[in-house]
């Protein structure tokens, strides 16, 4: 099953991503949380962000990119879809995400569902669970 556990499936699958769809991004009002300034330093690394915000309505662009409202809208598709959601509310996303068909979906540190992740993984979409991306960036230097 393609669960990404080790730094080594992590790396690999950093060196091959490039488009992030950010599915819960904040908007730049919450720039001290985690769901902004996670995706904006993955940008500053060279990633190109793909905001999914979950609220905020009014919003039509984020960290200077127009905002998606669903993840299979996203054209093309994006190498990884980064979760901001609780655990709780992650399966409420699974037929958004299956529809999408990203190469990998990364649940944010403290986010995990084994249930969601299986039936990623079954789809063969790799499934990072419970690890900060920014830390990840961090460590393989980027």
């Amino acid at each position: 099953m393609p669960i990404l556990e080790t730094d080594a499936e992590i790396d690999a699958l950093l060196a091959r991503t490039h488009r992030v769809a950010v599915l819960g991004i904040k908007t730049a009002a919450h720039a001290e949380q985690p769901a902004y300034y996670v995706p904006a330093y993955a940008q500053r690394a060279g990633m190109t962000i793909i905001p999914v915000p979950v609220y905020f309505p009014e919003a039509t662009e984020i960290l200077g990119e127009p905002v998606v409202r669903r993840v299979a809208a996203i054209s093309p598709p994006a190498d990884l879809v980064n979760v901001f959601r609780r655990s709780k509310d992650v399966a409420a996303h699974l037929p958004d995400l299956l529809a999408a068909r990203p190469r990998a979906v990364w649940m944010q540190l403290g986010i995990r569902d084994d249930h969601v992740a299986a039936q990623l993984a079954a789809a063969g979409i790799d499934v990072v669970q419970d690890r900060c991306l920014l830390v990840e960036l961090e460590r393989v230097g980027r």
